[in-house]
């Protein structure tokens, strides 16, 4: 009997949790607009204020000791020197390198990191971090307060970064502005498909493979960016 008892206790108690879960207004998409909101006004507040920066992005596999790994670490520490912000993704990989480069040229190193099931960690060369739950949050302030985004090789990530980057500059949802591919070997293949298929199918526009260019060097990856800016004066 006693055991009947507790055991209903418990059903009923698990059945007002679920009830509880099911109609908390926390959990419907009407309060996923204040945390989205939130998120917008946090990164608005801390990004406005740190003058002028360059977005990094590339694989969070990237090893230190890999060629990439060393290129983005001496183009964050260029344009560090230059007077650049620099802001990734938190991770590791090439977001740490880079990072790195611009903690070690003396700049606000920030990282932007997303909170994902598979938990990243940030990186220890971070001075400024932001937490976002929502990528699109993310991605918003990966371009809002950017001068240039510098794009070393990837996968899945960094491909959506690049391409979502060069869609709003094509569409003219923001000012055209250096987008800057680093590893001529890692992104031909993709680039003349781009030609053959895209441009050659006359799905893009020949003045929309201006929208980016491409370097091997780090020395390179600045001098886009300082040539694009001499030419707006």
């Amino acid at each position: 009997m006693h055991a009947e008892l507790r055991s209903n206790s418990e059903v009923n108690t698990e059945g007002e949790s679920m009830l509880t879960k099911k109609d908390d207004f926390t959990t419907q998409d009407p309060w996923r607009i204040f945390r989205i909101m939130a998120e917008f006004v946090e990164g608005f507040e801390d990004l406005a204020r740190i003058g002028p920066a360059v977005t990094i992005f590339g694989s969070a596999r990237t090893i230190p000791g890999d060629k990439y790994y060393k290129s983005a670490e001496e183009t964050a520490f260029l344009l560090a020197k230059e007077g650049y912000a620099i802001i990734t993704g938190a991770g590791p990989g090439i977001m740490e390198a880079a990072n790195k480069g611009a903690k070690k040229g003396g700049a606000v190193s920030i990282g932007l990191n997303i909170q994902v099931p598979v938990a990243q960690k940030p990186n220890r060369f971070i001075t400024k971090l932001l937490e976002f739950r929502y990528f699109f949050c993310r991605k918003v302030m990966f371009l809002k307060y950017a001068k240039a985004s510098v794009i070393f090789p990837g996968g899945f990530g960094t491909m959506d970064e690049f391409f979502e980057t060069i869609t709003l500059i094509q569409t003219r949802r923001i000012d055209k502005f250096p987008v800057v591919l680093v590893g001529g070997a890692y992104w031909k293949g993709l680039i003349g498909w781009v030609k053959k298929s895209m441009l050659k199918g006359k799905r893009i526009s020949e003045e929309d493979m201006d929208i980016f260019c491409i370097v091997d060097r780090p020395i390179d990856a600045l001098e886009a960016i300082k040539s694009f800016y001499s030419k707006q004066k």
